[in-house]
């Protein structure tokens, strides 16, 4: 199926209708002193967090970090060295990688937690010989 310039345009339109009033990236930089990724946003807001909260940053170098694209609609964020995508408006929303990546990474900060209570479960659970098994039925 091939794509006429009347299917682009329309498809840039429908784009730009869905970006209106979103907040765009006007510039991105690492900075290396408080290791943090700052975004500057077109309403003034600036946006910064550790690039370890972001899908493919975490073992990224400073050098790496500091090369940082714009997409052309402020919507999105390049490393070309990493090759890494981030989503402007997804990272708004504190979402900062893929479902997938997303969940593992909070699963597994939820299961690091330590509180008097779930120590007090495990406690309780170690006296009746462990966490239940899992009776699988057909």
């Amino acid at each position: 199926m091939a794509i006429t310039d009347a299917d682009r345009i329309a498809a840039e339109a429908r784009l730009q209708d869905d970006l209106h009033g979103q907040p765009k990236a006007v510039s991105a930089r690492y900075d290396r002193r408080v290791s943090r990724i700052v975004i500057g946003l077109d309403n003034g807001l600036e946006l910064a967090f550790p690039p370890r909260l972001a899908e493919g940053l975490g073992a990224a170098t400073p050098a790496e970090l500091s090369e940082i694209e714009i997409s052309p609609l402020g919507d999105g964020l390049h490393w070309p060295r990493i090759d890494v995508d981030l989503h402007v408006p997804g990272l708004l929303n504190g979402i900062f990688g893929s479902k997938t990546w997303m969940a593992r990474t909070l699963g597994a900060a939820g299961g690091r937690a330590r509180s008097a209570q779930k120590a007090r479960a495990a406690r309780e659970n170690g006296r009746k010989g462990g966490r239940p098994k899992t009776v699988v039925t057909a």
